[in-house]
């Protein structure tokens, strides 16, 4: 299978579902990872796939130029409606994170919350975020770890409708040795892990959440036959269980992730 046709059903299926939701209750992730690229107002920031706009809000918070791009316009269109909504300045426009019509050094940073992770071609698009951040800028992510519930959730998921051959598990971003080998010797990386506790009625609760809202859940529920859909279903709610840190009945999810920040060298 060729990667245009990997990332057109990727594309598919981070439209189905309802995305937004999901990206709506963790923001905290974007806003602290703003700290710790220390953004500076005035700044041309751009966030890559930036989905509903955690990041690029977050950034257009502290005064920065701001731009966010995403492959999926409904997408784009809440983030639009949110930055409205907040009476705050920022641009959106579709754009794919292995191709971004900028030219080289546009930004003196680039952000990037659970977004582009996600894109097939790995390499490609570390080297389009290293092409469009100025020499001496920052490259922050937020990246999901392999040992992650998100990671755990994904191989639940490919149990059942499998990754095409050849293309590497997105929580790879999440390993720091992963980076270095993709932005290469000249950078330099601080990638501390990180956790936030997401709150939920129940595992069920939170399983039904997910198979209803998270595209990539939902398009998968949506492919298989109904045996096989409630099975992966009650898979989903015993792998949410593992990652469990409450002391009641209701679920506190923990959710590990890397925040990256890659300064680039100040010349090339």
């Amino acid at each position: 299978m060729d990667i245009a046709t990997i990332k057109q059903r990727q594309q598919v299926a981070w439209a189905s579902g309802d995305y937004a939701a999901v990206g709506a209750r963790f923001p905290l992730t974007a806003e602290l990872l703003c700290e710790a690229a220390d953004l500076r107002a005035g700044e041309r920031v751009l966030d890559v796939a930036c989905g509903s706009g955690n990041a690029a809000l977050a950034a257009a918070r502290r005064f920065c130029q701001v731009t966010g791009v995403d492959y999926v316009p409904s997408l784009l269109a809440r983030a639009r409606q949110r930055a409205g909504a907040e009476g705050l300045q920022a641009t959106f426009q579709e754009a794919d994170a292995e191709d971004l019509p900028f030219p080289d050094g546009s930004f003196d940073a680039v952000l990037s919350t659970c977004g582009a992770m996600f894109a097939p071609d790995q390499q490609q698009t570390a080297r389009e975020l290293l092409r469009v951040c100025r020499p001496g800028g920052r490259i922050a992510m937020v990246n999901w770890t392999p040992d992650s519930y998100v990671g755990a959730l994904f191989r639940t998921i490919g149990r059942h409708v499998p990754a095409p051959p050849g293309i590497r598990p997105p929580v790879e971003w999440g390993s720091e040795a992963r980076l270095r080998e993709l932005f290469g010797p000249h950078v330099t990386i601080s990638a501390p892990r990180r956790s936030f506790h997401w709150r939920f009625l129940s595992a069920e609760h939170q399983a039904e959440f997910f198979a209803t809202c998270y595209g990539p859940a939902h398009r998968a529920i949506a492919t298989l036959n109904a045996e096989r859909a409630a099975q992966l279903r009650r898979e989903m709610v015993e792998t949410v269980k593992e990652f469990d840190v409450s002391d009641d009945a209701t679920l506190v999810l923990r959710m590990d992730y890397l925040e990256a920040v890659i300064h680039t060298p100040s010349a090339r």
